[in-house]
């Protein structure tokens, strides 16, 4: 009898160490966070560095996780003439966009992470956004290779809802070809030692 209530104790302990969740360590190195917004005559992107970012790792399956983007310093890419790109990125970082003066990061929660097969995932969770929060879903890829769990995700969400309308044409009419859409992209790469 001690020999199985042993045994039930040890089975018990190995299944509570896989059902908890685990923080695993994000490498921002090897992680980035690409934005994308368009305009009626083009498209802009850039990067936001990553401030912090954790993934809750429990049976190998993301359980839940959160990246903080540090807005003040993100960059755009597109432009390779230092005037406009210069122009571009500040007017991104004014009041008109992001406000970086007030709200100097933006996060992501993860609150949901659904996976049938650990590979692919639909993750729910909150975006903030210059102080507003919103839910957001979207779909996901996690690899595993050599100990590192990659987990890749575009993000979309209408830059409306977190009061950015410069230039939207569902605020402003007779924009013409200085529209920009409401739509922006977020294509997240987080890597995470496991």
């Amino acid at each position: 009898m001690k020999l199985i209530t042993t045994l039930l104790l040890s089975l018990a302990a190995v299944f509570s160490l896989t059902e908890n969740p685990a923080p695993a360590t994000v490498n921002k190195a090897e992680s980035q966070v690409r934005w994308e917004a368009s305009k009626v005559t083009g498209t802009h992107w850039g990067y936001v560095p990553i401030k912090n970012a954790n993934l809750d790792v429990a049976g190998g399956k993301i359980t839940g996780g959160s990246f903080d983007m540090d807005m003040v310093n993100l960059t755009v890419e597109d432009l390779t003439d230092e005037k406009s790109k210069g122009n571009l990125t500040n007017h991104l970082k004014s009041d008109d966009f992001f406000s970086v003066e007030k709200f100097n990061t933006s996060t992501f929660k993860i609150t949901e992470a659904k996976s049938s097969n650990g590979t692919d995932y639909t993750i729910s969770g909150t975006l903030t956004i210059k102080g507003i929060s919103q839910p957001i879903s979207f779909p996901a890829k996690v690899t595993m290779a050599g100990g590192k769990m990659t987990a890749t995700g575009q993000i979309t969400f209408d830059r409306t809802k977190y009061d950015i309308k410069f230039r939207s044409g569902n605020f402003f009419e007779n924009l013409g070809d200085r529209m920009i859409y409401d739509e922006v992209k977020l294509d997240v790469k987080l890597v995470a030692s496991v």
